[in-house]
């Protein structure tokens, strides 16, 4: 077991700004990559953005382009979800997950049956 710790949601207004931790304990040299998912009230959980460690690549849902941005401090097991003009609609509760599979595919991460390890979720919330 990989236990990933969230942290850093809240409360912002829209137009706002929040980061997001997730920190993962245990052995993790063998996970290929981390990433972010969303789940909102009534909907499926969607994929957020994903970063490949090895190779430091992001890859981003078309809803976060632009306005998130994943970065990660491999030394701590940490990554981060900065998370920019937040809009109403980004309102969830948001997962972090480790993956130990390796892909260089673009869309491989956009899957959450790709990930074999999650955090507990962290609340997000957008004020209009």
């Amino acid at each position: 077991q990989v236990p990933l710790v969230e942290s850093g949601g809240g409360l912002v207004q829209a137009g706002g700004s929040l980061r997001l931790s997730c920190t993962a304990s245990g052995r993790t040299s063998n996970h290929y990559a981390m990433g972010w998912f969303r789940q909102a009230p009534g909907k499926e959980r969607e994929f957020v953005g994903a970063l490949r460690w090895t190779a430091g690549r992001t890859y981003y849902a078309d809803s976060a382009k632009g306005r998130f941005t994943i970065s990660g401090d491999n030394a701590k097991n940490t990554v981060y979800l900065h998370m920019n003009s937040l809009k109403p609609e980004d309102t969830a509760v948001y997962y972090c997950a480790s993956s130990r599979y390796f892909s260089e595919s673009r869309t491989y991460y956009y899957n959450a049956g790709n990930f074999d390890y999650w955090g507990q979720g962290t609340q997000v919330t957008v004020s209009s």
